[in-house]
């Protein structure tokens, strides 16, 4: 048994029901007994499936077509082209039927001609009955064919609708995920330019305030606006004077004094100045109320 042949061709005809009872018996010993016979069952079956969804119709292999032409013709000798012969048991008249057929066997001349039309066929009746033996021999094939297929076809659909449905699901996440993106973008662009917000500085406390001036400059018409904070007291008759460094490296001018509050804040706006005249830095000194023409060394702030 162990030797028999379990080959793709013989297996395939095995899946069709194509098989004698003999051989079938023991494929379904090898089945029983080996691993890798059930492995390519398997794989044969499944070739079988995708075969029958194909829309292109292949010839099979030489052997396996050889094998199946054998068992179809197996099949057809098989087949009764008669009626088979009633017993005695089946009906009455069986006793006068022996009558007559020994009767007409011994004359002929007295046998109907008709008879032996009856049971003989003639040549496309003997075609059509073989063609409907091969036929019903092919029909289990047929119907495991059209049955895989259906299978396939209906697990291709919901493998479709669920990998839509998917996708669906995923653009719906990232539409939500930008408009939540775009809402967020909008509220902090609001907050950084809404006039009625309140800002505030953040500092540790043990850290000293650091004194910090900013300065905005036209040159063409000669507009200056200056803004310091966190600037340290001044000693009695002191003052901050601001300087502006011309960039063809003229002389510093003097672009105002100015003494901060209890709070360190001071501010300069539109000192009398040059128009026409490039900057290449600002500075601030500590100066004998009223001013200088020149500044007095350190420079205690300074921008460029």
């Amino acid at each position: 048994m162990s030797t028999f042949d379990t080959s793709t061709e013989t297996l395939a005809l095995y899946a069709m029901g194509l098989l004698d009872s003999e051989e079938r018996t023991a494929v379904d010993a090898q089945l029983r007994i080996s691993a890798a016979t059930r492995e390519e069952l398997a794989l044969v079956t499944g070739d079988l499936a995708a075969f029958a969804l194909t829309a292109d119709m292949h010839s099979p292999a030489a052997l396996m077509r050889q094998r199946l032409l054998k068992r179809v013709s197996r099949e057809r000798k098989s087949a009764p082209l008669t009626q088979p012969a009633k017993t005695e048991s089946a009906t009455p008249f069986a006793g006068y039927a022996a009558q007559v057929s020994g009767f007409a066997m011994r004359n002929e001349s007295y046998a109907d001609p008709v008879a032996p039309r009856a049971i003989r066929r003639s040549a496309p009746e003997e075609e059509e009955v073989e063609h409907r033996n091969g036929f019903a021999a092919a029909m289990p094939f047929v119907s495991w064919a059209l049955a895989a297929g259906m299978a396939f076809a209906a697990f291709y659909q919901y493998n479709a609708r669920v990998d839509a449905y998917n996708k669906m699901n995923a653009m719906s996440a990232e539409m939500v995920r930008l408009q939540t993106d775009s809402h967020q973008a909008r509220a902090v662009l609001q907050t950084l330019t809404d006039p009625m917000a309140q800002r505030v500085t953040l500092t540790r406390d043990s850290a000293p305030p650091v004194p910090m001036g900013k300065a905005a400059y036209m040159p063409e018409k000669g507009m200056l606006t200056f803004i310091g904070s966190n600037l340290e007291p001044l000693q009695p008759y002191k003052t901050y004077e601001l300087w502006l460094i011309p960039a063809d490296g003229r002389d510093p001018i003097p672009a105002g004094t100015f003494k901060p509050d209890e709070h360190g804040n001071a501010s300069v706006l539109m000192p009398e100045l040059p128009k026409g005249i490039p900057a290449k830095a600002f500075g601030v000194t500590v100066e004998d109320d009223g001013g200088a023409q020149a500044p007095t060394m350190p420079i205690i702030l300074a921008g460029a």
